[in-house]
């Protein structure tokens, strides 16, 4: 696919061309702080209290997140080493033929996310408008926010981050959300929320899972991004550092203020509103657009893994869909939905990591990518020892979710699949010539 002057359109398994990767240190730590940041997380933290006290939900913050960005900026590498789109490097793992099957799972979680993205923007900005102005239109904010977020997806993400993110879009956020902590600081008498105990619905491996998810759920789509990166050292740096500081704050700020506001989304959104007049959440509510355009971007490139054709057009398709969707479909099950995606994602991607970094030692053969009974052809197209590593990674997941549900199982499963594919591959694998990290 070529690349057309007025649109940043790129074939998905062709590495981007050096002269197009343009994303530095300081791009990657805009986007992903800007993804760790927003109402969805805010709605995250707030789903870990009243069941564990403030002392442990923070506990299970800063474990999760350490635990889910490392793993999120390792994937990351990836994107930057091959050039390639997510759901394309994982054809040397799963097969040519066998890489569909999650790149069709994750358009279709993408399409969900996207439309939840601007269900969640839509109740905050009514929410707003209501305690300001007495004015409610849910239609209006959909169509307004699934309009921003497709115009967004349709211009790339090069035009996202150089020309919005940096330019303006970052310090609204970052003046959001200093308002909303500082607000929380002035008006909430934290010693009184710090010694409330917990009520025990929730365990603290149960609350460090669900934190850890946040930024997996973002595993198949990392590779979107970096793949423009220039280093694979600054990509990584700028990912972990970006991403880590921005859900910290906002997950434990979503936990302190559901707590103060006694718990619920309703009461959530209604605090954030009158915090300060609802400036900030007016000012984080702009800047959340980011997650839908992600979404919405991510998913017609997956397709265009799939199927051929042209991301941007696939873009304002996916964009209208998810709109529709978030204007019919009531959301609800947001902590279920996060699991979910844990289970099959979480495991696919240890079978990744351990593909790329001790199998193939970051080296790829690019022409086999495409190329019946090539290299990453195996069996008619599909590997199916990577293809039973990740079954056997789910079936753990659900597994350790029913036998010991205050575990926690994204990484216990992300790991056993890592671990299984290795196993099954000893001694199988030959070093290849072709891409290799850069320098």
């Amino acid at each position: 696919m070529a690349q057309d002057s007025n649109e940043e359109t790129f074939d998905p398994l062709i590495p981007v061309p050096p002269h197009h990767r343009a994303f530095a240190f300081r791009d990657a730590f805009a986007l992903w702080f800007s993804l760790g940041i927003g109402l969805l997380v805010l709605q995250a933290g707030a789903l870990l209290v009243p069941g564990l006290s403030l002392w442990e939900a923070f506990g299970a913050i800063l474990i999760g997140s350490v635990l889910g960005v490392g793993l999120l900026a390792v994937a990351g590498v990836i994107g930057t080493d091959t050039g390639l789109a997510a759901m394309g490097t994982l054809r040397p793992a799963l097969g040519v033929r066998g890489a569909t099957v999650p790149a069709v799972l994750n358009v279709i979680q993408l399409i969900g996310w996207g439309a939840f993205e601007v269900g969640v923007m839509r109740d905050a900005a009514d929410a707003l408008s209501r305690q300001t102005f007495g004015v409610s239109s849910p239609l209006l904010w959909t169509i307004l926010f699934g309009a921003l977020a497709t115009g967004l997806a349709v211009a790339g993400p090069l035009a996202f981050v150089r020309r919005f993110l940096r330019s303006w879009g970052l310090w609204l956020l970052l003046a959001g959300a200093a308002w909303l902590t500082w607000s929380m600081l002035a008006r909430q008498d934290l010693a009184a929320l710090f010694a409330r105990a917990g009520n025990g619905e929730l365990s603290l491996g149960e609350g460090i899972d669900l934190v850890a998810a946040m930024p997996l759920s973002w595993l198949p789509l990392i590779a979107d991004y970096t793949r423009f990166g220039r280093r694979p050292g600054s990509m990584f740096r700028g990912s972990a550092l970006g991403y880590l500081i921005g859900t910290v704050w906002f997950y434990a700020l979503g936990a302190a203020y559901a707590l103060a506001s006694g718990g619920g989304d309703t009461l959530l959104l209604s605090a954030l509103a009158a915090a300060g007049g609802g400036i900030a959440l007016l000012l984080v509510l702009i800047d959340e657009t980011d997650n839908a355009f992600a979404d919405i971007y991510s998913a017609a490139v997956s397709t265009c893994t799939v199927l051929p054709g042209r991301s941007n057009r696939l873009s304002l398709v996916y964009g209208v869909l998810c709109t529709l969707i978030a204007l019919l479909v009531p959301h609800a099950g947001y902590e279920n939905f996060l699991l979910l995606i844990g289970s099959v994602f979480s495991p696919l991607f240890g079978v990744l990591l351990a593909d790329h970094f001790l199998v193939r030692r970051r080296h790829l053969e690019v022409d086999s990518l495409t190329r019946p009974h090539g290299r990453y052809w195996f069996t008619g197209g599909w590997h199916l020892k990577g293809l039973l590593a990740w079954a056997v990674g789910i079936a753990a997941y659900q597994g350790i979710n029913i036998a010991l549900p205050t575990l926690g199982a994204t990484i216990p499963s992300l790991v056993l699949a890592a671990v299984c594919y290795l196993g099954l591959i000893a001694g199988r694998h030959r070093p290849v010539t072709g891409i290799s990290a850069p320098k």
